[in-house]
């Protein structure tokens, strides 16, 4: 019974079974060889399981029986690698008197190697019949080699669709986790967010506490990297769930130019620590996504706060050309290998050297990603004297 065999013998079983063309294969091999009995059986060094079976002399196996390994030649297949066929047990010199033909009562017999694609071995495609038959023939030699063989292409066809169905169902639970994760960001995390900077404002406005202030300033400043960190985790979940960095262009130049200056402003109110010298020159139309541009700038600013030398200032250069817009930030600082420099786009990518300054690193990768859906590049250089990164849009 199927419910007896372990996992494994009963996963086997099961996919045999999944093969539609089995059951006119075995009923092929009952007629053309004349023998009433025809099994797929899954060997193994301790055990002897029926798969499937054509049975038209009441032998008595359906799938998920067993034998006792020792009563089958189905081992000796195994074992030695090699068909076994008898035409009729009663004139067979080395069969006549064997104890597993005695035991089962019958004469005619087959029973050749099923190989799985990798050379392992599986089973065998065997036939019985009571009465004896010319069955040690080069046609049926070919046949049941043949029908081996078709055996082992469906088994591994049957055996890959079962891993990618099995790789889907664990997609579609992890599609699940991250609309879940989505949510958490879109909603549970950024209310409280909001409602921490909400209670800095008030504190900055009524408060005349120095140490009050001076804390309120650090809450305040600490949700805006928490938002920042929301917005890219967000962003990130949602590209890999095939949505992509979705973008509202506008052609508004003013408004580009104040969210950018804004930025800026709220970059220098976070950091004291670092000089921002910006150039911001629109001489022609830009089409943007103004938020996202600015999202860019800040993931951009941020950077180099985080890794330029405090004691040289941060260069922002904004302008548009004949053919294109440019944003491009400059810090002084150690010049980033060539190692980091092929990955520094890519999601979680942390260079060890700055493992105590450790983020989530998908600031720049989100960045790059808003470059590809304005249909432009974000590049950078490093030298031993600056690093630049810059945003070219064609116009």
């Amino acid at each position: 019974m199927l419910s007896n065999l372990n996992t494994n013998l009963r996963k086997d079983v099961d996919s045999i079974n999944k093969i539609t063309v089995v059951p006119n294969l075995l009923e092929v091999i009952c007629k053309s060889t004349g023998m009433g009995f025809a099994a797929i059986a899954r060997v193994t060094e301790t055990n002897w399981v029926t798969c499937r079976v054509q049975d038209e002399i009441n032998f008595g196996l359906k799938p998920g029986d067993e034998l006792a390994i020792e009563t089958t030649f189905c081992n000796q297949v195994r074992q030695h690698k090699q068909p076994v066929i008898i035409n009729e047990v009663a004139t067979d010199e080395h069969y006549k008197t064997h104890p597993i033909p005695l035991q089962y009562g019958f004469q005619s017999y087959i029973s050749v190697p099923i190989y799985r694609r990798d050379g392992s071995f599986f089973g065998t495609l065997c036939a019985i019949d009571t009465k004896p038959l010319i069955v040690d023939t080069p046609e049926i030699r070919g046949m049941f080699k043949l029908y081996s063989e078709l055996i082992s292409f469906h088994l591994d066809a049957v055996e890959e669709l079962d891993r990618v169905s099995a790789n889907l169902m664990e997609e579609r639970k992890i599609a699940e986790l991250r609309e879940t994760f989505i949510a958490i960001l879109g909603h549970d995390l950024r209310n409280p967010v909001s409602t921490t900077r909400m209670c800095a404002d008030i504190l900055l406005k009524i408060s005349t506490d120095e140490t009050a202030l001076r804390q309120a300033e650090i809450i305040k400043a600490t949700t805006y990297r928490m938002q920042g960190l929301i917005d890219n985790l967000l962003d990130f979940a949602m590209g890999h769930l095939g949505d992509g960095i979705q973008l509202e262009l506008t052609t508004d130049n003013i408004m580009l130019q104040t969210v950018l200056e804004q930025v800026v402003q709220e970059m220098k109110t976070l950091d004291s620590h670092h000089e921002i010298k910006e150039s911001i020159r629109l001489s022609r139309p830009v089409s943007c996504d103004v938020n996202r541009v600015a999202q860019l700038l800040s993931n951009l600013l941020g950077n180099a706060i985080k890794h330029g030398a405090e004691d040289q200032p941060i260069e922002l250069d904004i302008y548009t050309s004949e053919k294109e817009f440019v944003l491009s930030v400059s810090n002084a600082g150690d010049k980033i290998s060539e190692t980091a420099m092929g990955n520094l786009f890519k999601p979680f990518f942390s260079e060890n050297a700055n493992r105590n300054k450790r983020s989530l690193g998908l600031g720049l990768y989100i960045s790059s990603e808003i470059a590809n859906a304005h249909g432009g590049q974000l590049s950078a250089k490093s030298t031993q004297k600056k690093t630049t990164f810059t945003l070219s849009i064609p116009l």
